[in-house]
Parts: structure tokens; sequence; C-alpha cells
């Protein structure tokens, strides 16, 4: 009996300590707030990437190969959002971690896999228009070809840093906050192998991405500056060109100013546990980090719907449109939707109007004769 009440007191202090490694170290009241916060995340970035994406859809014949990037950029946001968060919110309502270990790792991966995806898609976006804005010679051989290649480039490089840890080059485990999962970051306190992959990481998944971002759109201040000035002195500032040039002053401003305000507080967090005393950075740092850090899937695709003027055109479109609908069935959006007989026809009427209309209207916008039959049916009237 001894022997088995022994093992019975193994059992369970395993359990406990089990237990205890997956408790929040945070308060229960932080807690509720961050899931809060990631619950508003979610929301928004679902429904931001998801117009983008549809708006992209909508005019994926249309799409330049610099565009194709602003695609893959709202799909990798998209997927951190919809693998994370489902298991980060209810973690953080819980007040522990409640997948077990192997979900864990899983979350680490996709974190580090779609991260590190979304940061290369902006880097060489901001490459690309560098070259399109400063060296157009070589812009304009930018072919949608390129684009596939390089948006595949950016999963495959995102793969090499999510998948080494799976083959022991670092370690993936529980934050120091306890409801989420990434890089152990005070793993080279006691190993050289994952002290060589997370300077890996920092030098080509921060460094770098920053430095070309930094540099590419230093480039496009300087030379639309220098193309504003050459302009007004030919001709009047409202023009065109005068309207591009503060587009790209936006653009450039607002992707830098996303890109810094989002990764560089993980960064600096996760370098001061791995290369100071990891005990003594604060679990809250790495949690209110880790929250920034998802912020870029926020602001990634509101940036581009604000500012790009074809994609903002056809969401203002999208909108009109529905809301002409709503008008039309004579009730408020919320309500329900008059599904008889009458309102359908009515609707299949209003369709065939408007795609008439746009049949006369060519796409230059002048009208065209319709095309006319002789054996032209009557209508049935009633």
């Amino acid at each position: 009996m001894i022997p088995t009440a022994g093992k019975q007191d193994t059992a369970m202090g395993n359990t406990s300590e089990e237990t205890n490694i997956f408790l929040s170290s945070l308060s229960k009241e932080e807690d509720i707030i961050f899931g809060v916060i990631y619950s508003m995340y979610g929301f928004l970035s679902v429904f931001g990437n998801g117009a983008l994406l549809f708006i992209a859809y909508r005019k994926r014949h249309t799409l330049k190969p610099a565009e194709y990037f602003i695609v893959n950029l709202a799909i990798s946001d998209l997927g951190m959002m919809l693998t994370l968060l489902p298991l980060a919110i209810p973690s953080s309502f819980a007040h522990r971690w409640l997948f077990g270990q192997g979900t864990c790792i899983y979350y680490a991966f996709c974190s580090i896999l779609f991260g590190i995806c979304s940061l290369t898609n902006l880097t060489v976006l901001s490459v690309v228009c560098c070259l399109k804005v400063c060296y157009s010679t070589y812009g304009n051989r930018f072919t949608l070809e390129y684009a596939r290649l390089l948006t595949t480039s950016s999963w495959a490089y995102a793969s090499i840093f999510a998948i080494s840890p799976l083959a022991n080059w670092g370690h993936y485990g529980l934050e120091p906050y306890g409801t989420g999962c990434c890089i152990v970051w005070k793993a080279p306190n006691t190993d050289s192998n994952a002290l060589s992959y997370i300077i890996a990481l920092f030098v080509f998944c921060y460094i770098f991405p920053c430095g070309i971002i930094m540099t590419s759109y230093t480039l496009i201040l300087l030379t639309v500056k220098g193309s504003r000035r050459a302009v007004e002195q030919h001709v009047s500032p409202q023009t065109n060109s005068s309207y591009a040039h503060n587009l790209i002053v936006k653009l450039s401003v607002a992707v830098c100013f996303g890109f810094l305000t989002a990764w560089t507080p993980y960064a600096v967090t996760a370098m001061w546990a791995a290369f100071g005393n990891a005990d003594r950075v604060p679990p809250r740092a790495f949690a209110l980090s880790a929250m920034f850090a998802k912020t870029s899937t926020l602001y990634n695709p509101a940036i581009h719907l604000l500012f790009k003027p074809n994609f903002r055109k056809f969401l203002s479109e999208d909108m009109s449109h529905l809301l002409n609908l709503c008008r039309q069935q004579g009730r408020p959006c919320n309500g329900r939707p008059d599904l008889s007989l009458k309102s359908v026809c009515n609707q299949t009427v209003i369709i065939c109007t408007h795609v008439h209309n746009e049949i006369q209207t060519g796409s230059d916008g002048h009208t065209q004769e319709p095309i006319t039959t002789q054996n032209t049916e009557q209508p049935i009237t009633r």
C-alpha cells in the first residue's frame, strides 16, 4: 500500500506542477482587460482584412503586381487572428492557458509564421514601391510573375524561422504572462543553440526589415519632394501629380509609423529577456508588447483601405449599394428582409435595369447604342 500511495502522491505532484505552469502571472482583472481587447482586435481585424480581400477579389482582373503583396499581407494577418485569438481570448478570461503543451507549440508556430510573413510582405512592398517611384526604369519591369514569386518566397522565408524550433534550433514555450505562447526568450542564458536562433531572428526578422523599410520610404520621400518642387515651378500645385505626391507621402509615413509602433516594443522586450536577466523582465511588459504586435493586423488594412483610391472607391461603392438595397426594402438595415414574391420581382427589375444601363454605357463613359432585335416580345400584363 505504501508504494501505491507514493505513486499517487507523485502523480498528484506532477499534476499540480503542470497546473501551476499554465497559470497566468497577471491579475484576473488584467487578464479580463486583455481578453476584451483581443476580442475587439478579432472583430476589427476580420472585418478590415475581410473587406480588403473581398475588394481584391472584385478587382482581381485589374490588380497591379504590387497589390498582390497587399493581398498576401491581408491573408497572413487574417490567418494570425483566426489561429491565435480563438486560443488567447478564452485563456485570458480563464486566467490560465487552457489547451496544453501541444496546442501551445501550435500557437507559437502560427504566431512566428504569420508574423514574419507579414513583416516580409511589408518589406518587399516597400522595395517595390521604391523601385517604381525612385527607379522607374527597373520598377516598370516588375511583372505579375515577379509578384507571385516574391509572395511565395515570403511564405518560404517565414517557414524557415517557424519550423526551426521544431528541429531543435530554438525552443517554443509559454509566454511569461501565461496565456500565450512564443519563443522561449530566456533559453539563451543556458543554451547556446537557442542563443544563435534568437540572434538570427532578431537580425533577419527585425533589424534588416526595419532598415529596408525605413531606407525605401526615405528614398521615396526624398524623390517625391524633389519632383514636387520641379512640378511647382512649371504648373499650378493643384494637379494630379501633386495629389499623387501627397498620397505617397501619407502611405510612407503611415507604413513606417505602424511598423515601428507594432513591432518595436516586442523586439525590445524579447532582447531584454534574451540578453539580460530574464527574471527581471515584468510579465506585464511581455503582455503589453504582444498586444502591440497584434495591432499590425489592424493598421495594415486600415492604411490601404483609407489611402489607396481604387480600394477606397470599391469600398464606398459596395457600402452605397448596400444602403440602397436597404432603402429599397423600405425598412431599416437591421430589420427583417422582405422575402415576398412582389419584393423579389421588384429587385429583379432593378437589377435588370442596372445591367441594361451598364451595357449601354461603354468602358470610357460614352453612351453606346443598344442592340435591338426585330423579334421583340411584349411584356406580359396581368
